[in-house]
């Protein structure tokens, strides 16, 4: 073979490798995320049910969320870590059921919880955003729906990446869709 045709065919196999390590640092996993206080402006939400979103998520996302660390409000550390993302949550609607009716039909007395949350990086850039419900339908005391919703934000958030373009993220955020039918 000639040296012009090894060398041609060199260069078709080192150019795709090359494009595609470009493309893998083009976005990179969050190894931090900040989860800030549990809102509920418009709602009137129990206090225990407040403290308990808050905590099974701080819960979870240590768990289940594959990061290295996570800050909780406030957390001065936070602002100086690469590769954090910020999660803001907002309660959206809240139904509490009643247990002692789960316990006896099993199909009434419901508690279900829908929080907005918007995951965004420390610029403010939204790299996502969905409404996730956490319910309980049938046995179980009214705060495990505060545990059902934290298990699917972690979902969620196992799966961010940070873009190099943070415009990008904008323009390419997933609105108030969920990730699955099990989000809902």
């Amino acid at each position: 073979m000639s040296d012009l045709y090894r060398a041609t065919i060199r260069f078709c196999l080192i150019i795709p490798l090359c494009l595609t390590g470009s493309t893998l640092r083009a976005q990179e996993k969050p190894t931090r995320i900040e989860v800030e206080m549990v809102q509920s402006d418009k709602l009137k939400l129990p206090a225990e049910f407040q403290v308990a979103l808050y905590e099974n998520l701080v819960q979870q996302l240590r768990k289940k969320g594959k990061f290295e660390h996570v800050y909780r409000d406030g957390d001065r550390n936070a602002a100086e870590s690469v590769h954090t993302i910020v999660l803001y949550s907002t309660v959206k609607g809240f139904k509490q059921g009643s247990e002692r009716e789960r316990q006896v039909t099993t199909v009434a007395g419901a508690t279900s919880i829908r929080v907005h949350c918007r995951f965004s990086d420390t610029e403010g850039h939204t790299l996502l955003e969905r409404d996730i419900k956490g319910k309980v339908r049938f046995f179980g005391g009214n705060l495990k729906a505060t545990s059902d919703f934290a298990k699917k934000a972690a979902s969620a958030a196992r799966g961010i990446t940070i873009p190099a373009n943070p415009k990008a993220a904008d323009r390419g955020a997933i609105l108030d869709q969920p990730a699955s039918a099990s989000m809902l």
